[in-house]
């Protein structure tokens, strides 16, 4: 996994090629100690036709409480991490960047961000 899919604001690269399954487990995988095993977390995915194989591992690393919320918005994750008061949230997206992209949108309570390189030390930990 290279260091350069741990943006200012996501995590974010090009399918399958620097982001892919394993990566995304493992990422997960890092979060939930960053978490907490008994975090509650709502999970999404987009419309990109690579999203529902990372979402898939995303839960899978995430283990624990998960509130699977499948396909839905960016905004929509954001809403129902603060309406089901969750300790956090992720979701599978590249964004705005082209469909060969994909990546992870994560959040602590309350929706707030927490951008790549902070998840790159969560993962180097």
């Amino acid at each position: 996994m290279k260091n350069e899919i741990f943006r200012a604001y996501d995590v974010r690269g090009k399918y399958p090629q620097e982001i892919n399954e394993k990566a995304v487990f493992k990422i997960a995988a890092a979060l939930r100690g960053y978490f907490g095993a008994k975090a509650k977390i709502v999970v999404g995915y987009d419309a990109r036709t690579s999203s529902p194989a990372l979402y898939k591992e995303v839960v899978k690393g995430l283990g624990g409480k998960i509130i699977e919320a499948e396909m839905i918005t960016t905004p929509m994750l954001y809403f129902l991490v603060n309406k089901l008061k969750a300790d956090g949230g992720v979701m599978v997206t590249a964004s705005h960047n082209p469909k060969n992209y994909n990546g992870l949108k994560v959040v602590g309570g309350g929706t707030r961000p927490i951008n790549g390189l902070e998840i790159l030390k969560i993962l180097n930990k």
